[in-house]
């Protein structure tokens, strides 16, 4: 069988994790535990993540013309992901995420840098690509006009248009409409649906007027059917080190084996984001095929 092929449209960045052991309060200053730096970006990360489950990925994005764009498009390449589409900007700086890892969570901000520099029209220069994806895969770190019309000719040529919707913001409605399924966080849900962030996990589900794949944390996943039944997958149990990435490694994985159908893909896309976590950096634990099918032979 052929591997599948997915695009990812999406952000590159430099991580700069730094761990401590609380996260400080207003105005104070900690003393951090560690300092290291890690290749990621949400768009990157799902598309390590699913280049090391076999799949054939080709990203589209952009990098700065500085040492982090050059270490990072070295990096995907011996992930080995297609970076042919992958601009180098020499009037933008590489994106980079501050995160601050702490009590088993972190913290994270994002500054955008190359990844606000790509356009619409670099994206239809990539059709001949999407049009021979099996799934097109994307998130909100880069403009959305870019996430529509990846969405657009994603509907044009019949695919699959997977949207995580992070970082959270309100989705036009034209660009809902064009998704096959998102797959948020409750948080981010209500943000792009713009309901209040306490609805019930059920109420915003059927307000999206979308098949949603919701994640949950250590809760598992949350999903409905083309009939509207909601299905639930329990989380795999693991001992934490990092969670940053855990979400990335769920959506890559999922666009992976989405083929095998829903529930098939939600379960080994639990698996491999459970796998994630144990190991530090977003990319740190991201696993191979051969590990997601050893994990998964020992659960019950």
């Amino acid at each position: 069988m052929n591997p599948t092929k997915i695009t990812v449209v999406g952000s590159i960045n430099m991580d700069l994790v730094t761990g401590s052991p609380r996260f400080p309060k207003q105005g104070e200053t900690l003393l951090g535990t560690s300092f290291n730096r890690f290749m990621g970006g949400k768009g990157a990360n799902q598309a390590v993540a699913a280049a090391r489950l076999g799949a054939d990925v080709c990203m589209i994005g952009a990098v700065g013309n500085d040492g982090f764009g050059s270490e990072l498009l070295a990096h995907l390449k011996q992930e080995g992901v297609d970076t042919a589409h992958v601009q180098t900007l020499s009037h933008l700086p590489t994106g980079m995420a501050n995160i601050t890892v702490a009590e088993g969570d972190n913290h994270i901000i994002v500054v955008s840098g190359a990844n606000f520099g790509i356009t619409p029209a670099d994206i239809e220069a990539c059709e001949a690509r999407i049009a021979k994806s099996d799934v097109v895969l994307s998130q909100l770190e880069i403009p959305m006009e870019c996430v529509i019309t990846a969405a657009k000719l994603a509907r044009k040529h019949g695919k699959p248009f997977v949207l995580n919707p992070a970082p959270a913001r309100k989705l036009p409605a034209g660009l809902l409409e064009l998704v096959t399924l998102l797959t948020p966080n409750a948080y981010e849900l209500a943000i792009s649906l713009g309901l209040p962030e306490d609805t019930p996990v059920e109420t915003l589900i059927r307000q999206a007027g979308r098949p949603v794949l919701m994640t949950r944390g250590s809760e598992g996943v949350v999903y409905n059917d083309d009939n509207g039944t909601l299905h639930r997958q329990p989380s795999f149990k693991v001992t934490p080190v990092d969670t940053t990435g855990a979400g990335d490694t769920f959506n890559g994985a999922f666009a992976v084996f989405l083929h095998e159908g829903m529930a098939t893909a939600v379960r080994k896309a639990c698996a491999a984001a459970a796998l994630s976590v144990t190991k530090a950096g977003a990319q740190g634990g991201m696993p191979t095929l051969a590990e997601l099918e050893a994990f998964l032979a020992q659960q019950k």
